[in-house]
């Protein structure tokens, strides 16, 4: 299966920690424009919404091994 985005599996702990931040505030922004005006791409909630969902499974994963 094609994996999309970044490969996570290449980053530390504290990196996805960092980049989950930053999608979350990404995702929050874009939600906020979209509800003022439309934006041009609606797909790109989803993209963000799914980007952040594989963060937080790696996240999980990891801490799931780590036991």
């Amino acid at each position: 299966m094609k994996k999309k985005g970044l490969d996570l599996n290449d980053l530390t702990v504290q990196e996805l920690q960092d980049k989950l931040q930053e999608e979350r505030s990404s995702l929050t922004r874009l939600r906020f424009s979209h509800t003022v005006s439309p934006i041009e791409n609606p797909m790109q909630l989803r993209s963000k919404r799914k980007e952040v969902a594989r963060i937080y499974t790696e996240l999980r994963k990891r801490e799931l091994t780590s036991k």
